[in-house]
């Protein structure tokens, strides 16, 4: 799933690491790819989908992919799997509390999608988990600085948790181009800048990656293999053969 690449890899020291972003950002794509890659690092890593607000790109989607890669996932059972209702499960709480190994968090869009995070909030242990912002620039309201510090700002508020860094993954989806990639660093160098947070990783389609000149970006890097696809994408053409 994860690709080679001439990029420095993801730095993330913690071991619950919060992914959260406006809607559209991407987010659950970055968890499934971040997931995949920190299985091959030795530790047991666990994903927990904590989207309710998106019914068609969330990471459960990927549970099968991923279990085959050695990455457990925490997704409701049964029917409760495919509910668009807000179903957390009492793993989770405790997965966060104490888990021998790293624990992704895949966290609805928006500040709407955050609150989840508050009922959880007396499970986080300041200095051990980080949160980190995917930023889109491509996206309606993080499209500019001002855009996306009032997304970071009502996502902090909703949720009760700070966060501790970002992460750039502008895309348009088939249509990315390597402009697209560095434009949204661009964005996200602003925003850190303007609040201190570092940029923990750009994520972008290993196929447009392959084409940046390294010395364009400096920071860590995912490749993204795409793994969250719409139903109507699954559909495979009937053959005729």
């Amino acid at each position: 799933m994860i690709r080679s690449t001439p990029f420095r890899p993801p730095e993330l020291s913690r071991d619950v690491i919060v992914i959260v972003g406006g809607y559209g950002s991407g987010k659950s794509e970055v968890a499934v790819n971040l997931a995949a890659w920190m299985v091959t690092l030795g530790r047991p890593v666990t994903i927990a989908d904590l989207d309710i607000v998106n019914p068609y790109f969330r990471s459960r989607e990927a549970a099968e992919r991923l279990g085959e890669l050695g990455v457990k996932s925490l997704i409701p059972p049964g029917e409760l799997r495919q509910a668009e209702l807000p179903v957390i499960i009492p793993e989770i709480k405790s997965s966060i509390q104490a888990y021998p190994g790293r624990l992704i968090l895949d966290v609805g869009g928006d500040d709407a999608g955050a609150t989840v995070l508050r009922s959880l909030g007396d499970a986080f242990t300041a200095g051990r988990y980080d949160m980190l912002l995917v930023l889109n620039a491509y996206r309606p309201f993080t499209s500019d600085l001002a855009g996306s510090l009032k997304m970071l700002a009502d996502i902090e508020r909703a949720s009760g948790l700070k966060f501790t860094g970002l992460i750039s993954n502008s895309h348009l989806i088939d249509e990315t181009t390597e402009e697209t990639i560095l434009h949204g660093l661009d964005l996200a160098m602003q925003v850190g800048e303007r609040t201190g947070l570092p940029i923990n990783f750009l994520s972008g389609q290993a196929e447009v990656l392959a084409t940046v000149a390294r010395g364009r970006i400096t920071c860590p890097v995912l490749p993204i293999d795409r793994q969250l696809l719409k139903p109507w994408e699954r559909r495979r053409p009937v053959s005729n053969g």
